[in-house]
């Protein structure tokens, strides 16, 4: 046996391994077992009846409130287990201070991680929160509610039938994250070229309703990753990667991303990809394999699930995954979801190649989707040199990829 995030081991008694009792108590069921070494050797413990007595009477007096917990004793090793319940009316603190499981250590909480069990002891989310504002308007909210839901009248039942206000406290995070105006984060999206070290946009979308930030950022994707073909009378859409994977994965970002950090969603957009990055690891409960399998059944936020579910921006609950997976089924390339303690990160390839350039004439024609750009901007783009960019355009102008625009010093080009 080793040790790990949900067992500890103790060769004596003493006082620290309360604040892995705290651990237990404040996150997950766990066991420490008394009279094996921290490399597993079994050194067993002497008297192991008056042991008990003294470690129950540590529990009582030291963990406050008293959690859940069961002791055994192995007669052929003479150690002890420990078993401690994940308790219901958190956070459980040790000397005034709460404790974390960080693999197989035991670390204080901190502030934000605090809140959290406060919150969660009184069977709450960080969007049930009264709202510090309270002079809130939802001109947003309401037209899509009359668009979508054919509401025809807008008014503060409404927003209590989707419990985004009460009597006795008014409005709550939740209404402020879709009022027309919050202080939350946005999300932050940025353009690159063929490197990080080329940024060719970057806008972010904030202090605005997380709905109108849906559209936009949808918008910006539209830009990038969206043309229509047009052969003869008939015009043709083709998508580079397909929205509604990037629909689903916006959806699932504001949907189920932690909102009590100060930290952006980040869109990051490449030639060849597109990383979305959001605040927050896995909801309580989730594994990674169930993730990635099949989603959160269970929302972070969900009085935000539930209105993004009622305006159709999202399906049923835990089927985002599957439908950005099926969205890939026909595609090589497939997306990649990378799970951090405190970040998840959904990486959507694209479907196929835009032309058979090279990569430095990609990135010449990159840098002149929806810009006109004159052989010096290209140059500071790309960072090529003015002889190559030339050598470059005169091929995408002769290919068809690219047209020339003005004379003299005002030529300047654009993409087709």
């Amino acid at each position: 046996m080793r040790e790990s995030k949900d067992l500890e081991f103790k060769e004596t008694i003493t006082n620290s391994f309360l604040k892995t009792v705290s651990a237990f108590a404040n996150y997950r069921d766990g066991k420490i077992i008394f009279g094996i070494s921290d490399n597993g050797d079994i050194k067993g413990i002497s008297n192991p009846v008056q042991a008990c007595l003294d470690i129950e009477n540590k529990i009582n007096d030291s963990i406050s409130p008293i959690p859940s917990y069961s002791l055994s004793i192995d007669e052929n090793t003479q150690t002890i287990t420990l078993n401690v319940k994940e308790g219901f009316f958190k956070p459980y603190f040790y000397k005034s201070k709460a404790y974390q499981r960080n693999d197989s250590a035991t670390i204080e909480v901190d502030r934000i991680e605090l809140n959290r069990l406060i919150l969660e002891g009184q069977n709450m989310n960080f969007e049930d929160i009264p709202s510090k504002a309270q002079d809130l308007s939802f001109s947003v909210l309401e037209q899509k509610l009359k668009e979508i839901l054919n509401i025809k009248e807008f008014s503060l039942d409404v927003l209590k039938t989707l419990e985004l206000y009460r009597d006795s406290t008014g409005y709550n995070n939740a209404a402020q994250l879709l009022a027309d105006n919050n202080n939350f984060p946005g999300i932050d999206s940025v353009r690159f070229g063929d490197n990080i070290n080329i940024l060719l946009d970057r806008e972010t979308f904030s202090n605005e309703s997380i709905l109108s930030q849906y559209d936009n950022i949808l918008k910006k994707f539209r830009t990038y990753y969206e043309y229509e073909e047009i052969k003869g009378s008939l015009r043709k859409k083709t998508e580079l990667i397909p929205e509604e994977a990037f629909r689903e994965a916006i959806a699932n970002a504001l949907v189920h991303r932690t909102w009590d950090i100060n930290t952006h969603i980040n869109v990051a957009m490449y030639n060849d990809k597109i990383e979305i990055s959001s605040p927050g690891g896995l909801p309580k409960g989730v594994s990674e394999e169930v993730y990635k399998n099949g989603g959160i059944s269970i929302p972070r936020n969900p009085i935000i699930a539930s209105i993004f579910f009622q305006l159709h921006l999202i399906e049923r609950f835990g089927t985002g995954i599957r439908r950005i997976n099926e969205a890939y089924r026909e595609n090589e390339k497939k997306p990649i979801y990378t799970i951090f303690n405190d970040m998840i990160q959904i990486t959507l390839p694209v479907l196929q190649e835009q032309n058979n350039l090279s990569d430095d004439e990609n990135s010449v024609f990159s840098a002149l989707k929806n810009s006109t750009l004159s052989t010096s901007d290209i140059s500071k783009a790309t960072q090529f040199s003015k002889s190559k960019v030339l050598s470059i355009i005169k091929k995408l102008v002769e290919q068809g990829y690219i047209e020339k625009k003005g004379s003299g010093r005002g030529t300047k080009y654009t993409a087709l």
